[in-house]
């Protein structure tokens, strides 16, 4: 490959980095109306006299076609003036609403809404919600007009907590209890009492566990959603899933259609939740709930992204969701009581580990650490602590540290297979011959080739194992930081928070980010690419390639987060010595660069 198609090649990756800015630039957002007409719509509490009437919530699809939904969603208006109480312990202040009877917003005190920016003070100095932006409450009633009424609810506080209750016309009363706890719970408790002289129809219904939504202004909503156990297996369904949008609606041939309700489940959901990336509001039920149902909603616009000439975002998106029951029949003086825990802090491993043995169900799983790699992830993450607590580490130092660790367990393993390839690599004029002897007898050929392999003591995969080997601990890292809420705020070196991207300036005219990391990671990755011998039989343009072909991971991992790409960079270092010290305690070959010496087979006994 001549330097002509190097230049080339590097045009190509810095074009498919930059294409997504420059369309941006090229074809800038339109401006939103200046009202709300066809978009989804946020369910509401609050009725009419009249009841609650279930209506349509319409969705764009296109500039032009409206969708409207077919699944009626319940929509009220305000009749009341509302009531709020409040309940503060060490850990969180809950608020809770008159308004549909339940947890309105949950304000977690020890941590911020967004974090500081190296020297320059955060965004904004709110407290991070769950459950915000949003007037349905947790444990809102949703469904047929005889169980909602006009959905207003008397407030009252208890020894321990907070009690709503409200009596329909038709002589259903609904009773509901919080009683907020350590460790980010609350117990909740809801009572259905018949007090009417007859037996009592209860329609399906649906209980609100809270609304998904993005934390802050610098959240991309990108890990948005809701997540669920059936007592086997987690599901997870992020805001893509709603999107549902395909190559073909991306280039504008066909039109979106985007998706509008999610429902699962078979009498199996043992617990459900709302997310981001670092928060979560779980919903865990004494007896596993019938289904759970989802649907996206609008949300507040930030003041942040307020008009500002012709380039408007769309609004954010938030995921409302609940839990689905049967309907059931209440006999005169009868009564239906359901009991729920709920889980609403930071996805933080040890207190969701902790309430997952409580709970007996695995509620830890909403850290994102299930399956082979999970292992690794928890791993990791309880490594990375205890260096953060015991050694007094910051958590950069601490993933330097683990990454340094991580590298002496595989040292010998790396410094085998480096000296395999480099024998394979002296035996390529000899396989070759073998190929080019036995070229039309490829089950020869093949034979020969592991007898060849075997008497010389070199194995074709020695060279990819200790990398194989390594690829699920890159993959654990790249979950554990995903979720990890000690890393989010965390700093290193120049890097003001390590679970997101270090960008240290946009590039003027076309808002390019700047970050480094990613940047050293790709250098040292070219780096270690030439230093790694070439595979025997590799075509000398593959050859060429492949040594460029970090370019491409500089590519996927530019805005990974700055904990991700400090590991692999310190890795990349780390295995550059490893090749160095190999080359210089080996004894000379006396191969010429660019030449390869040919073994002789060692003689047989």
């Amino acid at each position: 490959m001549d330097r002509q198609s190097i230049i080339v090649l590097v045009l190509c990756f810095l074009l498919l980095m930059l294409w997504p800015q420059l369309v941006r630039k090229m074809y800038p957002p339109q401006p939103r109306p200046p009202a709300s007409t066809n978009l989804v719509v946020e369910t509401s509490t609050g009725a009419a006299t009249n009841g609650a009437a279930a209506s349509p919530v319409v969705v764009t699809t296109s500039r032009s076609s409206p969708a409207v939904l077919t699944t009626a969603v319940p929509v009220w208006t305000p009749s009341g003036e509302e009531q709020t109480l409040e309940l503060t312990n060490a850990d969180a202040r809950f608020v809770f609403t008159s308004l549909g009877g339940g947890l309105k917003r949950v304000e977690l005190l020890g941590y911020p809404e967004t974090v500081k920016r190296g020297k320059s003070p955060a965004p904004t100095n709110n407290l991070a919600e769950l459950n915000g932006q949003v007037s349905v409450p947790v444990l809102a009633l949703l469904g047929d007009p005889t169980l909602v009424g006009d959905g207003v609810f008397t407030l009252s506080r208890t020894g321990r907590g907070v009690r709503v209750e409200k009596t329909l016309t038709n002589g259903l009363r609904v009773i509901k209890e919080f009683e907020p706890a350590t460790n980010y719970l609350v117990r909740a408790t809801v009572r259905l009492e018949n007090t009417s002289a007859g037996p009592l129809a209860l329609p399906a219904h649906e209980w609100v566990i809270g609304t998904a939504t993005p934390m802050g202004p610098d959240d991309a909503g990108s890990k948005v959603g809701l997540m669920w156990y059936d007592g086997a297996r987690k599901q997870e369904i992020l805001g893509s899933w709603f999107d549902n949008a395909s190559f073909f609606s991306c280039v504008g041939l066909t039109p979106r259609q985007p998706r509008l309700e999610y429902r699962a489940g078979q009498s199996n959901v043992v617990w459900a939740a709302v997310q981001n990336q670092f928060f979560t509001l779980a919903a865990m039920p004494r007896e596993p709930a019938a289904q759970v149902v989802s649907r996206p909603v609008l949300l507040p616009v930030p003041a942040s992204d307020e008009p500002s000439g012709s380039r408007r975002v769309p609004p954010p998106k938030g995921y409302q969701t609940a839990l689905v029951y049967p309907a059931a029949m209440l006999p005169a003086g009868g009564a239906l009581e359901r009991e729920l825990h709920f889980f609403a802090g930071p996805k933080e491993y040890r207190s969701l580990a902790r309430i997952a043995m409580r709970f007996q169900n695995n509620v830890d799983l909403v850290m994102g650490f299930g399956g082979f790699f999970g292992f690794f992830s928890k791993a990791l993450l309880l490594s990375m602590n205890w260096l953060h607590r015991a050694l007094g580490l910051s958590y950069g130092w601490a993933i330097i540290a683990i990454t340094v660790l991580i590298k002496a367990l595989f040292w010998p393993l790396t410094q085998a297979s480096t000296r395999s390839m480099k024998r394979m690599a002296a035996l390529q004029p000899q396989m070759k011959a073998l190929q080019e002897k036995y070229k039309d007898d490829p089950a020869k050929l093949n034979k020969k080739m592991m007898e060849f392999w075997k008497e010389h003591k070199v194995s074709p995969l020695g060279g990819c194992l200790p990398m194989l080997l390594q690829m699920p601990v890159f993959i654990g890292f790249f979950y554990m930081i995903q979720s990890a809420i000690e890393l989010r705020g965390a700093s290193f070196l120049w890097v003001a928070d390590l679970s997101k991207p270090d960008t240290l300036f946009h590039i003027p005219g076309i808002g390019f980010p700047f970050n480094l990391l990613p940047l050293l990671m790709g250098a040292t990755m070219l780096w270690q690419s030439h230093m790694t011998p070439p595979s025997p039989g590799m075509d000398p343009v593959q050859q060429k390639l492949m040594r460029y072909m970090p370019l491409m991971f500089l590519v996927f991992l530019y805005n990974f987060s700055a904990g991700l790409t400090l590991y692999w960079t310190v890795q990349n270092l780390l295995s550059i010595l490893q090749m160095k010290l190999t080359r210089s305690t080996e004894p000379a070959t006396g191969v010429a660069p660019g030449q390869s010496r040919v073994l002789p087979p060692k003689k047989r006994i």
